[in-house]
């Protein structure tokens, strides 16, 4: 290769990553604006041992190398919300990949039941096919765009709805899910306000679309 493309090669490398770099400061610049706007607390450093404050989440035990680089709390219409700008790794060597999710988590203030919602993907069918189970629905347009799983098919059913069915079906494109004592959205790609805002709806919503005696009355053992 001749010396002068080598040249190019690196001061286009080197372009493209200043280029991302101040398109990332700018991201958190704008990220920790909206945090204040919203009375939240910054924590703008690396932290790890996630799996142990949210054990019911199942994401938080994949891969290795987890972390999150920058992490908002506070409260919100008197519930504790958490967004993480959370990444892990998965694989190792030439295999290595990495992995980054928005998540944003919000207190439901009662007990809940695990319920993982996300979009379907074609890989389900296969899992399927080995016994993995994905809760179906009436609705067929629902059951086709949305996997579910929880431990309690009862809760289940009871959470999700026609109503709750009917608003998912023009909702973003999110993952959803109930731990304990929380519901958290979460999407791939790295934490913005826009998202932080976005999922507060989401997750408001959700869980307005509960009925009462089924949030305050959760079936089974909370852990």
């Amino acid at each position: 290769m001749p010396p002068i493309l080598i040249i190019v090669i690196i001061i286009a490398i080197a372009t493209l990553a200043i280029v991302a770099y101040q398109h990332d400061q700018k991201r958190r610049r704008l990220l920790k604006a909206w945090a204040h706007s919203k009375g939240l607390v910054v924590h703008d450093r690396t932290q790890r041992g996630w799996e142990k404050e949210f054990p019911a989440f199942k994401i938080f035990n994949r891969g290795h190398s987890r972390r999150s680089s920058l992490h908002l709390e506070g409260e919100i219409d008197g519930r504790r919300l958490r967004a993480l700008d959370y990444r892990f790794t998965t694989g190792s060597g030439k295999n290595q990949q990495r992995h980054r999710r928005s998540m944003v988590f919000l207190d439901t203030g009662t007990p809940v039941i695990p319920l993982h919602i996300r979009p379907e993907h074609i890989f389900d069918k296969v899992g399927e096919f080995f016994g993995h189970e994905d809760i179906d629905f009436e609705s067929y347009e629902f059951s086709k765009r949305f996997h579910v799983s929880s431990p309690d098919r009862k809760w289940a059913y009871d959470v999700i709805h026609q109503g709750t069915m009917d608003y998912l079906l023009e909702a973003p494109s999110v993952h959803i899910e109930f731990g304990f004592n929380e519901i958290v959205v979460y999407k791939n790609g790295a934490l913005t306000g826009e998202f932080c805002q976005e999922c507060l709806k989401v997750a408001r919503r959700m869980l307005d679309l509960i009925p009462d005696n089924v949030l305050t009355q959760p079936r089974g053992d909370s852990h």
